[in-house]
């Protein structure tokens, strides 16, 4: 039975990973193992041994503690995804990557323009 932590921090390697463009194999290159340890790890199949998770944050530029964010405060709680957690979106993950694509000084404006509109719907 797969534990709601390991499935969390499974989401979340897999989201960082998403977000960095990198692909499975990519990751699992980096870190010395197959890329069907890395799919494993992400469905929260497999557990993440601490010296493993330390690599995967390395290679994927976070601190270890991002794969935590998010867990509930109480022991007993099932995690969950927060409520309008952005990692939860594919098209806004897909959106973010893109944002930070742009140029500075275009990316400043684009999201000027953005905060406007969102205060005119």
């Amino acid at each position: 039975m797969k534990h709601p932590v390991d499935v969390h921090v499974g989401k979340r390697v897999r989201h960082r990973r998403w977000m960095v463009g990198m692909t499975q194999q990519q990751l699992a290159e980096k870190v010395g193992i197959k890329f069907q340890q890395i799919q494993k790890y992400e469905t929260g199949m497999n557990r993440i041994s601490a010296s493993r998770l330390w690599d995967i944050a390395d290679a994927l530029e976070v601190p270890v503690a991002f794969f935590f964010e998010g867990l509930s405060e109480q022991k007993d709680e099932a995690p969950a995804t927060m409520p309008g957690d952005i990692l939860a979106d594919k098209e806004a993950l897909e959106l973010v990557r893109s944002y930070y694509a742009i140029p500075e000084n275009q990316r400043r404006r684009l999201f000027d323009l953005a905060r406007v509109l969102s205060d005119v719907a």
